[in-house]
C-alpha cells in the first residue's frame, strides 16, 4: 500500500503540483482508504520528502549505468543522455519537468525536511555527471581546464534552467540551445 501511495502520488506531484496535489487526491486516485496514508506518512511534508526520494530512486541507476556504460566514449554518453531527455520533454508537451527543479521552485523555501532530500539528489545527480567529465577530461575528449567539480554542477543548474524556459515557452528551444552550448562550446 506504502508503494502504490508513493507511486500514484509522485505521478500527481508531477502532473499537478505539490500544493495543486492534495492527500485525498492521492488516497482516491491510489483507491485506498484516507486513514491509511497516516499510517505510512506523518503529513503531507513527510509524504512529500519520501516522494521526492522515490522519484530519484526509480531513475538513479538507470542514470549511473547510462553514465557510466565503457561501451560508450565518456563525453557522447553526456550527449547521448541530455538528448534522450530532450526527446522525451518534446514528445510529453514540454509539460511537468522535472520534479526534483519543480519541487525547488515549490517547497524548498517552506520545507527544511524536503529541501535537504532536494540538495542531496541534486548532489548525487552532479557527482555522476562529474565522475564522467573527469573520465572524459582524462582522455582528452574535454579539453576546458575548469575542474569537474565546477563543470558538473554547472552543467546541471544550466539543464534545470533551459527545463524552466521549455515549459515557460512550451518548446524544445531552451534544450536544443542548451546541448548546442554545453557540447559545441563547454566542454569541448
Amino acid at each position: 500500500m506504502r508503494e502504490n501511495l508513493l507511486r500514484v502520488g509522485v505521478k500527481m506531484l508531477h502532473e499537478g503540483g505539490f500544493t495543486g496535489t492534495g492527500i485525498k487526491d492521492i488516497v482516491d486516485a491510489a483507491q485506498v482508504p484516507k486513514g491509511s496514508f497516516y499510517n505510512y506518512f506523518e503529513n503531507k511534508e513527510a509524504f512529500g520528502k519520501e516522494a521526492i526520494d522515490y522519484f530519484f530512486d526509480s531513475g538513479v541507476e538507470k542514470l549511473r549505468e547510462r553514465l557510466s556504460d565503457e561501451n560508450t566514449r565518456p563525453l557522447e554518453r553526456l550527449r547521448h543522455y541530455f538528448e534522450s531527455r530532450a526527446r522525451g520533454f518534446r514528445a510529453g508537451g514540454y509539460a511537468k519537468g522535472c520534479l526534483l527543479g519543480n519541487f525547488s521552485l515549490e517547497v524548498a523555501d517552506h520545507s527544511t525536511l524536503m529541501r535537504e532530500r532536494l540538495c542531496a539528489h541534486f548532489r548525487t545527480w552532479s557527482g555522476l555527471f562529474e565522475a564522467c567529465i573527469e573520465e572524459a577530461q582524462k582522455t582528452g575528449a574535454i579539453r576546458n581546464p575548469l575542474p569537474p567539480a565546477v563543470l558538473a554542477p554547472f552543467l546541471l543548474n544550466s539543464w534545470e534552467g533551459a527545463l524552466l524556459r521549455m515549459r515557460a515557452e512550451k518548446c524544445d528551444a531552451p534544450l536544443n540551445q542548451f546541448i548546442e552550448v554545453v557540447f559545441e562550446s563547454l566542454l569541448v
